[in-house]
This record gives structure tokens, sequence and C-alpha cells, in this order.
């Protein structure tokens, strides 16, 4: 298997650097994220597409914004519930962590902190996640096991550890965010919507009821495939699994 190079808007290198890295006492480390626009979506030509991934569209993400580098750590959760999962690896990402359980995670931080912190929406993840590139992953077309952790390569054969590894781990993308695909699928603040069309293109939550919430970034358990920039996928709210957590999001004033 071989890496393919990354292709970036209007086909030329990035001229932007990874951005100011900050943290509350109480949570954890977040990065600032370049405003700009995307297109969300399917990939030209990427077989692996669906419906839920289409129409492509265009969205503008305001300046602002800061993610968290990595999915909240089993330490940094402990600090909302000390009894969680007493006997996982501090460093791990959490897991076990219904979008209800994130919600919360979130209210209580923005208390703590005096910051308003949140999931991201769907498109701010995907955003942070492409970090300008328009390939099928943030690293390129193809997706190597010393890019993620997922466990499977698309033959079929065994290339990841079959567990969850500490946050951080792998390569962060250009924008300094790491495991943006695999290790654990990620929670984001929208509803889950069968298609795109309607979508907001102004980088907000697209709510609308119901019970399921959208899921990014794939899981240690998946292939590549599944682990795509535009992949998306859903679970009810209250839903807990083994390879699902989430990373938070806050936007700041920006002084004018």
């Amino acid at each position: 298997m071989t890496a393919t190079t990354p292709e970036f808007l209007n086909g030329s290198t990035p001229s932007w650097s990874p951005g100011r890295v900050w943290h509350d006492a109480d949570g954890p480390p977040m990065i600032d994220i370049p405003p700009g626009w995307f297109t969300m979506g399917e990939n030209p030509g990427d077989r692996y597409a669906s419906q839920a991934e289409r129409p492509s569209h265009e969205v503008s993400i305001a300046p602002g914004l800061a993610i968290s580098i990595a999915p909240v750590t089993v330490a940094e959760f402990r600090g909302f519930r000390p009894d969680y999962l007493s006997g996982e690896g501090a460093e791990l990402p959490a897991v076990q962590i219904s979008w209800v359980d994130a919600f919360e995670y979130c209210a209580w931080l923005s208390l703590r902190t005096g910051h308003p912190y949140r999931l991201p929406s769907e498109s701010e993840w995907e955003f942070a996640c492409r970090a300008g590139s328009v390939s099928k992953f943030t690293f390129g077309d193809e997706l190597l096991p010393s890019h993620a952790n997922y466990l499977y390569a698309e033959d079929g054969v065994r290339v990841g550890k079959g567990k969850r590894t500490p946050s951080g781990a792998y390569p962060a993308n250009v924008f300094g965010l790491h495991d943006v695909h695999g290790n654990v699928c990620e929670w984001v603040a929208d509803s889950w919507h069968p298609t795109y069309e309607g979508a907001p293109a102004e980088g907000s939550a697209w709510n609308g009821g119901g019970e399921l919430r959208v899921l990014r970034g794939g899981g240690w358990d998946y292939i590549p495939r599944l682990l795509r920039c535009s992949h998306r996928d859903y679970l009810p709210r209250h839903c807990r699994r083994d390879n699902v957590g989430f990373r938070v999001a806050v936007r700041l004033e920006v002084p004018v």
C-alpha cells in the first residue's frame, strides 16, 4: 500500500500552519481553526460514496472556532464523572459515551470555564478533518496503517491493533488535529438526515428532532472506506458503544 499526496483547494499547497493551542484548567487541549469555505460531502469519483454524502455543497466556516486536538480522553471525562471506567487507561479516548453524555460533559465544562463548549457541528467537523484537502482522507486518497488506527485494509487483511490507542498517537493533519480518521467514532451536534438536501451553508448544526444523531471519523474496528472525510453514520442519542467517543468545540469572540 502506497500513500498518495493529498490534494488541496485550488491545487495549491496550504499556506496556513497549525493554530494557537490552548486549554482551560478543566478542559482538553484546544486548537484554533482558521476560517474558510469548503465543499462538503462526496468526493468526485469516490466509488464508496453513498446518498448520505450527496449533494456535495459549499459551506463557510466563520472565524473564532476552536476544536479539541484529539477526542476527549478517559482522564478528561473523569473530571466530569470521577467513577467513569475505573480500569481504563487515562490517555485512551473515552468510549461508552452516548450523545447525551457528551452533551452533558460540554454543559459541565462550560459552567466550569465560562466558555461555551459544545459538540462540533457536522460541517465544522468535516472542515477541520479535511484541513484544506479535497482528497478522500486528510492524508490523500489512500489511508495507511501509519496514518490512523483501523483494523482491516480494504482487502480484508488485518493491519490494526484491534483496540483503542492513546489520543494523539497518530499524526496530526494540517490543522493540527489528531485521530480524525479511526480510533473512535465521534458524535457531532447534528440530528441525522439521510441526504444533504436542505443542509445549512454557514457551518451551523442541522437539527430537526428525532432520536438519531450523526457520527463521524470511524473507529478502531473499521476499514478505510468507513473512515473517509465525507463518510457519515448515525446512532440513537442514548446509545453507548466501545468504539464511540467525541471531541469538543467552542466558538470564541473574535476581536474586531
